[in-house]
């Protein structure tokens, strides 16, 4: 994890919020190369959830709901953790994850002997409070919402009648949540500020079942076809005493991190809680009915709900490689001479991520800085960045450091253009993960590139 942190910030990933005033405990900011990588993520997934699929439609509700909406939804009574405080070393603790957990005071793993300082478990509402209006009292207490389902679950009859859906079918929304986690940590894994990728599936009360297992499959190889492998990824069944207020069944999607296997994403079979609570709550009769059939019931409802951070971090790690070349990288010797010059074993750092997640998709270099190899390479990039290709233009230093450069933000190709690409309108393009070279037309990078990512 070290490794991957360190690597975060030094190429433009995350840094620490409010780095210049010391920080703020569990908050980042998205680097430039970062908030590319979660938009990817976000791209691929929306790709995967609404754009491929005719049962499926988006939404993007507010941040701010109507207090009444986390009353009914349960939040208000039963959005909590057991919260424990340490008298001697005076940190706080989750009751119910203490085996994870390290002495505020000693810095080792909590024993017996801080056991024994431990105030009795009391319930910590996690969502957090603000105030609409000019004038602050309980008339004016709102919620910076916890999750995003609950915008779906009070839109269920606009989006069901405007867009003209019969269940079964989804709605998709990706969006910013926010929870007052007792203790956040391990970088971007647990933070009070993330970004929720969650569809509700509307299904026919009798069908819960066939969709549920469909939607654990489902979303366990979107994982494995962005590149994650399948024996680092695992599903875990919710037993009883774990299930959610609202759940009848849950399955976890785990990935094997460096901190030991976590939860990357949850798959819930709802029921038909949220929506027969807010029906009765509002009085809206939140139901689907069949003007053929005159068929009428509230559907039940299976959710698949990712964190695009932990989904960010987990590709992060999946693709991370320190990767000894014989040699001293003496395999790319025709492009950037004899390695380290000593015959020795070099060692590149990589981020073998998949083309599609990659934050830049192309690398433009001149060889030289002259005989015209500049002029060309810049309008090759300016070629490649009016079809839609994040690309980086780079002129300085030796070719195999920039190889290294690219190589450690996982850019899966680079082009030269060097003395014959002048003359003949070739260029060689590199791949990142093989280092093979092959030369190409110039002309024919676009086609290439956009076969090569699909689209």
């Amino acid at each position: 994890m070290e490794q991957i942190v360190n690597l975060a910030k030094r190429r433009g990933f995350v840094f620490p919020a409010s780095e210049i005033y010391g920080g703020l405990n569990s908050c980042w900011d998205y680097g430039p190369l970062g908030v590319e990588l979660k938009r990817n993520i976000k791209d691929a997934w929306w790709r995967s959830m609404v754009h491929t699929r005719r049962d499926v439609v988006g939404l993007d509700s507010a941040v701010l709901q109507h207090p009444q909406v986390w009353r009914t939804s349960g939040h208000v009574d039963n959005f909590s953790d057991p919260l424990v405080d340490c008298r001697k070393c005076k940190a706080r603790f989750r009751a119910d994850d203490l085996d994870n957990a390290s002495c505020g005071e000693r810095h080792k793993p909590i024993d017996d002997d801080c056991r024994k300082h431990f105030t009795e478990p009391r319930a910590f509402n996690l969502m957090f409070k603000t105030h609409l209006g000019p004038i602050e009292g309980e008339g004016s207490v709102a919620f910076l919402r916890p999750e995003t389902a609950q915008g779906i679950f009070t839109n269920y009859l606009n989006v069901q009648t405007t867009a003209r859906l019969k269940p079964p079918f989804g709605v998709a929304q990706i969006g910013k949540s926010f929870r007052n986690e007792i203790t956040p940590g391990n970088f971007i894994f647990r933070t009070r500020e993330f970004e929720q990728m969650e569809m509700e599936y509307f299904v026919p009360p009798a069908e819960w079942q066939k969709w549920f297992d469909y939607w654990r499959d489902e979303r366990f190889r979107w994982y494995v076809d962005l590149g994650i492998a399948p024996d680092r990824l695992r599903r875990r069944d919710h037993d009883q005493t774990e299930l959610a207020h609202y759940s009848n069944a849950t399955t976890d999607i785990e990935y094997l991190f460096p901190i030991g296997w976590k939860e990357l994403e949850g798959v819930a079979s709802r029921t038909d809680f949220d929506l027969r609570r807010h029906s009765e709550a509002s009085g809206k009769q939140l139901e689907y009915f069949d003007g053929q059939t005159r068929e009428r019931f509230q559907p039940w409802v299976v959710e698949p709900a990712a964190g695009v951070d932990r989904a960010m971090l987990a590709f992060l790690v999946e693709a991370y490689e320190e990767q000894a070349l014989p040699g001293g990288g003496a395999a790319e010797a025709g492009a950037e001479g004899k390695g380290n010059g000593k015959g020795e074993d070099d060692v590149r750092t990589v981020l073998h991520l998949h083309p599609r997640l990659a934050p830049i998709k192309v690398a433009i270099f001149p060889l030289v800085k002259k005989d015209g190899m500049p002029e060309m390479a810049n309008a090759l990039e300016d070629r490649l960045r009016k079809q839609g290709l994040s690309t980086f233009y780079d002129q300085s230093g030796a070719i195999g450091r920039r190889y290294r450069r690219q190589d450690e933000v996982g850019t899966p190709w680079c082009v030269t253009v060097d003395g014959d690409s002048v003359k003949e309108g070739t260029v060689t393009v590199r791949d990142r993960d093989s280092m093979v070279q092959e030369r190409v037309p110039a002309a024919d990078l676009p086609a290439m590139f956009a076969a090569r990512l699909g689209a």
